[in-house]
């Protein structure tokens, strides 16, 4: 599609559609910028695009350019791994796969990520960063091909979306190489995971059985600093 000259827009395109072609960009300057209207100029001059226009776009703010930023990591993800790869590995290699595709994406804007989690930790934003991880964990779940409907649709998603969360914690602190104890941190966690779907699997066979999905759930959370 051929910008416009005057607004530097696409063809048809929408505000939403603006603030995710321009989130990565935002991401990049939000590493030296923070996430700031100085971040979105300097990512609306790279783009060709009206300042004021880009402003419009990310009116809400940090939390706007972070969503936007994440919903690109969510797209980039999918185009990295297409369905039919995904369909030839195990479940446990799709989620893998799926959280280190997600981590490749991330890494050339480590302090982007980092200066966005010091924002998403304020309480006053707590709950939006609870529905971006859920969100996040939706998307690969469903990459990875999971039609769930029951109870299991929610607790899946739960626990991946702690698993991710602990990880991005871990990740932008590794300085070891190829981020191996980032990777090695994953590994172990999707152990949980899957002890964790056998454990409910077991419960649904033994229904005498006491399982607490919300003990597991704060043990992964509270794991989230070993190595």
């Amino acid at each position: 599609m051929t910008p416009s000259t005057a607004t530097g827009l696409r063809d048809d395109e929408t505000l939403d559609d603006l603030r995710l072609r321009l989130a990565p960009l935002v991401a990049a300057n939000a590493g030296f910028d923070g996430w700031t209207a100085k971040a979105v100029d300097m990512a609306a001059d790279q783009a060709g695009v009206d300042r004021d226009i880009a402003a419009l776009a990310f009116k809400g703010g940090p939390v706007s350019m972070i969503s936007a930023w994440f919903a690109s990591v969510d797209a980039a993800m999918s185009d990295r791994l297409g369905a039919e790869a995904l369909a030839a590995m195990k479940i446990r290699a799709r989620i893998t796969a799926l959280v280190e595709a997600r981590l490749t994406l991330l890494a050339p804007h480590r302090e982007a990520l980092r200066r966005a989690q010091a924002i998403l930790a304020m309480p006053q934003y707590v709950s939006k960063a609870a529905r971006l991880g859920w969100h996040a964990a939706n998307v690969m779940w469903r990459a990875a091909g999971d039609t769930a409907a029951d109870y299991n649709h929610y607790t899946k998603r739960a626990t991946l979306g702690t698993v991710y969360a602990a990880t991005l914690l871990t990740f932008v602190n590794d300085e070891s190489e190829d981020f191996a104890e980032t990777r090695d941190f994953l590994a172990r966690r999707i152990e949980d995971i899957m002890r964790f779907e056998k454990a409910k699997a077991k419960l649904r066979e033994q229904s005498d059985m006491h399982f607490s999905p919300a003990r597991f759930l704060g043990r992964l959370r509270y794991r989230a600093g070993q190595r």
